[in-house]
């Protein structure tokens, strides 16, 4: 079966509203663009990340890279990506699929059976 109109479009939302409210509170979500990779994205998300109103702010802020923490010095390691955030510390890496985890991709992913490994499993580690 499947769903089309009124209740997909409900269920949908439901369940995209439901998994980014995970990110950041709803009152704490905003549209707008952020610097991704040295270039300019625009969408939905938290407010931190998404911290230029419009994609010409966000260009002039990629023209001023010098303030640019991904541009200057990517902190990010094992090929990691870099957003650049208004939150301290003015980065955020993302590291899904480098085996890595952590602030700055810095922590090897533990092994599923490792029996050492102690607290919650990382999300970035996850392989699907």
């Amino acid at each position: 079966m499947i769903l089309t109109g009124p209740i997909f479009t409900t269920i949908f939302l439901f369940l995209t509203i439901g998994s980014l409210s995970k990110a950041c509170e709803l009152d704490q979500m905003r549209y707008g663009c952020r610097i991704y990779n040295a270039q300019c994205s625009c969408g939905y998300g938290c407010k931190a990340e998404y911290r230029y109103d419009s994609n010409e702010d966000c260009r002039l802020a990629l023209r001023g890279r010098l303030n640019d923490t991904c541009y200057r010095s990517n902190p990010c390691l094992h090929g990691g990506s870099c957003s650049q955030i208004s939150a301290d510390p003015g980065f955020k890496c993302r590291c899904e699929g480098t085996g890595y985890f952590g602030t700055r991709c810095e922590k090897p992913c533990p092994a599923p059976n490792n029996l050492r490994y102690r607290g919650p499993f990382p999300y970035e580690c996850v392989v699907i």
